[in-house]
C-alpha cells in the first residue's frame, strides 16, 4: 500500500498549471472546412430526396453540439468510427460500387476501401486509449488501499462487475441490436462504473461500510475518487482545456457517417463528381489522422498526470482527523463487549484497536466468539492479550458474534481502549 502521508487530492488550480506544461497544438484549420463542405454536400443530397424519419434524427444529430464530458465524446467518436466501418463495409455498397461499370464507381470504390484502412488503424488506437485509461485510474486507487481483505474484495467485485456488462452487451449483440443500441448501452455502463466509483469514496452501494468504518483506507483516496468526475472539479480543466479540439473532431466524424449514410439511399440518382469524392477523401484521411494525434497527445498528458499532490503545493494545511473511531474505558476487572448481528455467510468482521498508553505500558484480552441461536457459545478467536490489533476473518454462518476485550485480570488498571468495528456483508452486483 503506497503512502498519502502528506498529500491532497489534485485541484482545478493545480491541473491548471500542469496543463499549462501540455499545450495541445491546434487542429488543422482543414478540419472546419472540410467540415463544412461535407455538411453543404448533406444539403445537396436532402435536397435530392427529402430525407427519412431515421435520416433526419441523424442530421440533427449532427448539427447538435458535441457532448461536454471528454469520455463522452471518446464513446461518441467510437461509434461513430464502428457506424462509418460498417457503411465501408464492401457488402453495404450501393451495388454500382461492388460491381463498379464506370470509371467514376470504379475510382470511389478505391478511394472507399482506402478509407476503410484508415479507419480500420483510427478504432484500435481508440479502443487502447480506453482501456488503458481506464486500466490506469482503477490501478492507481488499489495502489493506495490496503493490500488486505478489502482490496481483494473489490477486485473481485469489479471482475464480475465487467464480466456482467461484456454479457449484456454480447447478449444485445447476439439478438440483433444495432451499433446505436449497443453504445447506448456502452455509455449506460460507464456511468454506472462512475457511478460505482462514487460508491466506493462515499463509501455507499455495494461498498457501504467496505471502506467506511475500517482502517487503513487513505482518506486522501476517498476524496480523490468522489470528486474526480464532479461537474465543477479538477476534470473540469481538462474539459475546457483539450474539450474544444475533441468536440470538433466528434462533429467531422458525425458529419462523415451522416454523410456516407444519406449518399448510399441516393446513390441511383446522386453520383460524386471528382471533386466530391477527393473531398470525402481529404475528410476522412484528415479526420482519422487528427483524432490520432489528438488521442497519442492526450494519452501522453493523463499517463503524466498525477492524482495526488503536496498539501503545501494546494495551499491546504493540516490532515484529516479520522472520526469513525470510539473510545471506551474499560474499568479493572471489568470486560466489554461488542455483539455484531451477521444475517449471511461469507461476510466479512474485521476490528482495530489500540490502547491509550501512559507511562506503564499496559495490554487488555481480546477474543471473538460465535453464539447460536440456542445460547452456545463457540470460540473464533483465541483469547490473547495486546496492546493493540487489526484483523479480519470471513463468517462460515450467520448469527451473533462477540468481540470480548477483557480487564478482568487487572485489579488497579482502567485502560483506555480506541477501537473501530464492523461487518462487512458480501459484495454483490447492484440490481439495475
Amino acid at each position: 500500500m503506497a503512502s498519502t502521508e502528506g498529500l491532497v487530492p489534485i485541484t482545478r488550480a493545480f491541473l491548471a498549471s500542469y496543463y499549462d506544461k501540455y499545450p495541445f497544438p491546434p487542429l488543422s484549420g482543414d478540419v472546419s472546412r472540410l467540415s463544412s463542405d461535407i455538411s453543404s454536400l448533406i444539403q445537396l443530397l436532402t435536397l435530392q430526396s427529402p430525407p427519412s424519419q431515421g435520416e433526419t434524427s441523424l442530421i440533427e444529430e449532427a448539427n447538435r453540439q458535441p457532448p461536454h464530458k471528454i469520455d463522452e465524446n471518446m464513446w461518441k467518436n467510437r461509434e461513430q468510427m464502428e457506424e462509418i466501418l460498417f457503411l465501408l463495409q464492401p457488402s453495404r455498397w450501393p451495388l454500382q460500387l461492388r460491381e463498379p461499370s464506370t470509371s467514376e464507381d470504379a475510382e470511389l470504390s478505391s478511394i472507399l476501401r482506402h478509407l476503410k484502412d484508415n479507419f480500420d488503424n483510427a478504432l484500435p488506437a481508440m479502443i487502447s486509449f480506453q482501456t488503458k485509461n481506464s486500466e490506469r485510474i482503477f490501478s492507481t486507487v488499489m495502489t493506495y488501499m490496503p493490500q488486505d481483505f478489502r482490496g481483494t474484495l473489490i477486485r473481485q467485485q469489479k471482475e464480475r462487475s465487467e464480466r456482467n456488462k461484456q454479457a449484456e452487451v454480447d447478449a444485445l449483440v447476439s439478438s440483433g441490436g444495432s451499433i446505436r443500441d449497443t453504445y447506448a448501452l456502452l455509455w449506460k455502463q460507464q456511468m454506472e462504473r462512475r457511478r460505482q466509483l462514487a460508491q466506493l469514496g462515499s463509501a455507499t452501494g455495494v461498498y457501504k461500510t467496505l471502506v467506511k468504518y475500517l482502517v487503513g483506507v487513505p482518506q486522501v483516496l476517498l476524496d480523490f475518487i468522489r470528486q474526480i468526475n464532479d461537474d465543477d472539479g479538477p476534470m473540469e480543466e481538462q474539459r475546457e482545456r483539450y474539450g474544444p479540439p475533441l468536440y470538433s473532431l466528434t462533429k467531422m466524424v458525425t458529419t462523415i457517417r451522416v454523410f456516407l449514410t444519406l449518399l448510399w439511399e441516393r446513390y441511383d440518382t446522386f453520383k460524386l463528381n471528382r471533386d466530391q469524392m477527393n473531398l470525402l477523401s481529404e475528410a476522412a484521411i484528415l479526420y482519422t489522422s487528427e483524432f490520432e494525434r489528438f488521442v497519442t497527445f492526450i494519452s501522453d498528458v493523463f499517463a503524466n498526470s498525477p492524482f495526488f499532490i503536496s498539501a503545501d503545493t494546494a495551499g491546504i494545511l493540516g490532515s484529516r482527523e479520522n472520526e469513525e473511531y470510539k473510545e471506551i474505558i474499560v474499568q479493572a476487572g471489568r470486560t466489554y463487549e461488542v455483539s455484531l448481528m451477521v444475517e449471511s455467510e461469507n461476510s466479512y468482521i474485521a476490528w482495530d484497536f489500540s490502547l491509550m498508553q501512559g507511562k506503564i505500558s499496559m495490554d487488555i484480552g481480546f477474543s471473538v466468539e460465535y453464539i447460536s441461536a440456542s445460547g452456545e457459545k463457540t470460540l473464533i478467536l483465541p483469547y490473547r492479550r495486546y496492546e493493540a490489533d487489526q484483523g479480519n476473518f470471513s463468517t462460515l454462518m450467520a448469527g451473533n458474534y462477540k468481540l470480548v476485550w477483557d480487564n478482568s485480570y487487572s485489579t488497579f488498571f482502567k485502560k483506555t481502549l480506541r477501537y473501530k468495528v464492523d461487518c462487512i456483508p458480501p459484495v454483490v452486483e447492484p440490481s439495475n
